[in-house]
C-alpha cells in the first residue's frame, strides 16, 4: 500500500457510516459488502473537493486498480475536478475499465462536457462500442445528458438501439435513454417504440420509466401504455 493509498483510507474510515454501509451495499449486487466502506456521497463529494486541491490526488489518479468502493468513487469524483478536458478524457479512460458498479458510473458527471460537445461526441462513440458494460452505460448517459436537446440528432438513438447486450446495468440504461428521450424529442423518439426497435424488455422498461416521468404528459402516456408488451409484462 502506497503512502497517499494509506491516507485516503485513512480518511475514508474517518467518515464510516455502517448503517448506510448495510444499507447501500443491498443497492449495489455487483460489489461485495466487504469493499464498502459506509461514506456517505456528500461526505466523500467534500473529501475530493477538498484532496484535489493537493499533490497527492495526482498521485492517488495513477494508483489503479483500487480496493474499495469509495476509492473507486473518490477517484470518479477527482476526475470530474479535472478542467483540461484532453487531460480529463485520459484519467477517464484510464479508470473506466475499472468501474464494477452502476453507482460508481452514474456519479460521473464532469461539468466541461456541456462546453466540449464536439469534442466528446467521438469519444462517446468509443465508449458505446466498448467491450466493457459500464463504459458502453457511461457512454450511453453522456449521450442522454448532453445530446437531447439543441444537439439532438436522430443518429444517436439509432445508436443506443442498435446495442445488444446481456448485461442487466446496459440495458436499463438503454431504457433510461429512451425514456428521458420521449420526454425531449417525443415525436422523433416514438416510433423506436411503436416499431419494437428494441428487445422486449427494454422496450417495456421504457414506457414504464416514460409514463413515471412527470415531464411526459398524460395523454402521451397512455398511448405508451398501449405499446407495452403483454408477454413481458
Amino acid at each position: 500500500m502506497t503512502s497517499v493509498e494509506k491516507y485516503v483510507r485513512d480518511r475514508l474510515s474517518g467518515m464510516q457510516d455502517l448503517k448506510y454501509r448495510d444499507f447501500h451495499s443491498r443497492l449495489m449486487p455487483t460489489v461485495e459488502k466487504e469493499l464498502v466502506i459506509g461514506v456517505r456521497t456528500p461526505e466523500l463529494r467534500k473529501f475530493a473537493k477538498e484532496f484535489s486541491k493537493t499533490d497527492m490526488a495526482e498521485v492517488f489518479l495513477s494508483v489503479l486498480p483500487h480496493k474499495y468502493y469509495e476509492e473507486n468513487n473518490l477517484h470518479a469524483f477527482l476526475i470530474c475536478e479535472i478542467k483540461d478536458f484532453d487531460r480529463l478524457i485520459t484519467r477517464l479512460n484510464e479508470f473506466l475499465p475499472f468501474v464494477d458498479n452502476w453507482a460508481t458510473c452514474d456519479m460521473m458527471r464532469p461539468k466541461i462536457f456541456s462546453k466540449n460537445k464536439e469534442k466528446l461526441l467521438p469519444e462517446i462513440e468509443k465508449w458505446m462500442s466498448s467491450e466493457q458494460p459500464y463504459t458502453v452505460r457511461f457512454g450511453i448517459e453522456m449521450l442522454m445528458i448532453h445530446f437531447l436537446d439543441d444537439s439532438f440528432d436522430i443518429d444517436f438513438p439509432q445508436r443506443v438501439a442498435k446495442i445488444r447486450s446481456d448485461m442487466y446495468y446496459v440495458r436499463m440504461m438503454q431504457a433510461w435513454y429512451f425514456a428521458t428521450a420521449l420526454a425531449h424529442q417525443y415525436e422523433q423518439i416514438l416510433p423506436f417504440i411503436e416499431n419494437n426497435v428494441l428487445d422486449e424488455w427494454t422496450h417495456n422498461k421504457a414506457i414504464q420509466k416514460a409514463v413515471e416521468s412527470y415531464r411526459v404528459t398524460a395523454e402521451q402516456k397512455e398511448y405508451l401504455k398501449k405499446l407495452k408488451n403483454p408477454a413481458q409484462g
